[in-house]
């Protein structure tokens, strides 16, 4: 190994290994968020859970702008690492948006649609975390990528049928712009999971 190569390679496995921790923390925000759902408003309290993972994302988040400020060689291009940074980043912070309008709101029980979407986040979000390790040496992650697409397009399906149903029902206008507010987050997170998917189907392009 050159002198070059030992002075990069720990820097290589310093950003992979964050984005893998990133990748694990939007796990975890999206299991607490589904159990929350699932048992709401008993498991109201998890909002402080969940805001802890939206926290830690801001951490690991500031740790590789601070270690791409520190580094001269980066394992990959700097923008795809502030990209993808960013993007996970972004999953967290919409999932904490949701579990905090759910309770803003004083929703008193959650719809069929919340818990299903809730469910769609979580198994992208897993999807993401499947296919992040292959980042490391620009394996195909086409298998993952493929399914984080195809689970956005159940949450834009479920969320267009969640919002027609409000309308449908004549419920309290009130109520109709609460959950309005927490089905767009929803979607958001969802489609953020998409986009993290997005950047490393064209880091490995990119790299292969």
């Amino acid at each position: 190994m050159s002198r070059l190569s030992q002075v990069i390679a720990p820097r290589d496995r310093e950003f992979f290994d964050l984005f893998e921790e990133a990748a694990t923390n939007i796990v975890r925000a999206s299991e607490l968020l589904e159990e929350m759902l699932k048992n709401f408003p008993e498991k109201n309290s998890l909002t402080r859970d969940i805001l802890i993972c939206e926290q830690e994302g801001d951490r690991i988040t500031h740790d590789i702008i601070q270690r791409l400020n520190q580094t001269f060689v980066t394992p990959i291009d700097r923008e795809d690492i502030l990209a993808l940074a960013s993007a996970l980043d972004d999953v967290v912070d919409f999932t904490e948006e949701v579990a905090d309008y759910l309770v803003l709101y004083k929703i008193e029980a959650p719809m069929e649609q919340s818990q299903k979407l809730a469910t769609v986040l979580l198994q992208a979000s897993r999807q993401i975390a499947e296919a992040m390790p292959r980042l490391r040496d620009f394996r195909d992650m086409s298998h993952f990528t493929v399914e984080v697409n195809r689970l956005e397009n159940d949450g834009d399906r479920i969320v267009r049928e969640a919002i027609a149903s409000l309308f449908d029902t004549g419920i309290d206008p009130m109520v109709v712009i609460r959950w309005k507010d927490v089905f767009e987050r929803m979607e958001e997170a969802i489609d953020a999971t998409e986009h993290v998917a997005h950047i490393l189907e064209g880091i490995v392009i990119k790299n292969a």
